[in-house]
């Protein structure tokens, strides 16, 4: 925490030009506007800019670093790990900044940093358009995108930063830069997998295509047959289309009963007659206790499992790469769950295939192009006082997921204590350019409270 004092006549004039809200600890709306989504960040910075646009990016990054204040940023609030707050900094609070502009015609979108994934996906659905979005609706477009991007529909599409045009960016120092392949093409292609750490990105210009309705949902089977239902997975997930995204995992019954159950999510993006043909394998296996597939339009997709994750609840994840969903690790991952304390805890694995994994590693700063799947531990509970036994559990069950996991982990899962994390299980062969670039653009690590990459030495 910062032992810096506000100058308060500077902060006098910051609030002269301010177009935007400036929140102090004692201001009413100070309390709500300093909590995200995971409720075990309790945060307080010395002062919330809620930002109207790019000019109070600019202003407010000049107060921090002239008073030599933390800077946090603050898109969406979902970043489980929680480095959307300062703890006595300066958060510079994006989330009013909800400006969507589509252009049908050239299929694009400009949508301003402070955009959820929701509000994203009903304006582009208007037009009957869309793009690689989050799983969880209330996911801001600015962290998702910065990181990667996964989603139901990176096995056509790409990643979410595959997909992306152009960025305005605020830089450390106060510039304000267009960045696209074109202008500045070396910032724009760190800023498509570790962004955070490169500059406040104002707004996200976005590649769309037509898309309205898909067929998707979830099919679960009861938990004596986990075993064979994630082996299944494993076969059924070996030769599909691009146009199906899926993802396997034990969870609890919906229904607060804490039944646990093994479930395989399907979204597929293709035509009703491709999505009968391809999803009926799936649909014909087993005994399942609940088989909710059909059509709907894709943003109601996106809303599937908000509930699961309610705001200000306290989220633990770890993650990793499968080396391969062997049967051995099927087993650790059955044996382990049900002594999980909480219901709301589940266990996915998110397959990856198609257009996300054709790409080369180097074309952008995200690494994740291997097929194969990506093993998540998402532990979610409401009650305080079972903080200690559901990080226990977190943390025993993927020290025993180990032996199973290849050191590649994606950004946007890493959790508070993963932040010094190798850089290279993050970014693998990229993070030497990162390191570079992050000397140029930020050489005095002003933006630090991410998945860091430090400047490398001059």
């Amino acid at each position: 925490m910062s032992s810096r004092r506000i100058d308060e006549a500077r902060l006098g004039s910051l609030s002269s030009s301010f177009e935007g809200e400036l929140l102090r600890g004692t201001d009413g709306a100070y309390d709500d506007a300093r909590k995200i989504y995971n409720g075990m960040i309790d945060l307080h910075p010395a002062l919330i800019a809620r930002c109207r646009g790019t000019g109070d990016i600019v202003r407010a990054l000049a107060f921090a670093r002239e008073s030599g204040l933390e800077v946090s940023v603050r898109g969406g609030g979902h970043g489980v790990a929680g480095r959307a707050v300062t703890d006595g900094g300066v958060m510079i609070d994006l989330s009013p900044m909800k400006e969507i502009h589509v252009d049908a015609e050239a299929r694009t979108v400009r949508a301003q940093g402070g955009v959820t994934w929701g509000e994203f996906n009903d304006a582009t659905a208007k037009y009957g358009l869309a793009t690689t979005g989050g799983f969880v609706s209330t996911t801001g477009i600015a962290g998702l995108t910065l990181g990667g991007g996964f989603g139901y529909l990176m096995g056509k599409h790409g990643l979410a930063a595959d997909n992306l045009l152009s960025v305005e960016l605020v830089k450390a120092d106060g510039e304000v830069l267009a960045v696209s392949g074109d202008e500045h093409p070396d910032l724009f292609w760190a800023l498509r997998g570790a962004g955070a750490n490169f500059g406040v990105a104002a707004s996200f210009e976005y590649r769309l295509y037509p898309q309205t309705d898909v067929v998707g949902g979830l099919v679960a089977h009861p938990f004596e047959a986990a075993r064979d239902v994630l082996r299944y997975f494993r076969e059924f997930t070996a030769d599909i289309p691009d146009e199906l995204g899926t993802f396997a995992g034990l969870v609890h019954a919906p229904d607060g009963s804490g039944v646990p159950l093994a479930a395989i999510v399907v979204c597929h993006a293709g035509d009703a007659a491709s999505a009968e043909a391809d999803l009926k394998p799936l649909l014909g296996f087993g005994s399942p206790v609940m088989a909710q597939v059909g059509p709907m339009p894709y943003p109601q997709i996106n809303t599937m499992f908000d509930e699961a994750y309610p705001a200000g609840s306290l989220n633990y994840w770890k993650s990793s790469f499968l080396r391969e969903l062997s049967d051995e690790a099927i087993d650790s991952m059955v044996d382990a769950f049900p002594s999980c304390p909480s219901h709301m805890t589940g266990l996915a694995m998110e397959h990856f295939h198609g257009a996300a994994t054709r790409a080369d590693i180097s074309k952008t700063a995200a690494p994740h192009r291997e097929e194969g799947y990506n093993f998540l531990l998402t532990s979610v509970w409401t009650d305080p006082a079972t903080t200690d036994e559901n990080v226990a559990w977190t943390r025993e069950t993927y020290t025993a997921m180990e032996p199973h996991l290849v050191q590649r982990r994606y950004v946007n899962y890493l959790s508070a204590d993963d932040a010094n994390a190798p850089g290279r299980s993050v970014y693998g062969p990229n993070y030497d350019r990162l390191a570079e670039l992050k000397a140029r653009y930020d050489p005095d690590n002003v933006l630090h409270l991410n998945q860091n990459i430090e400047p490398a030495p001059a």
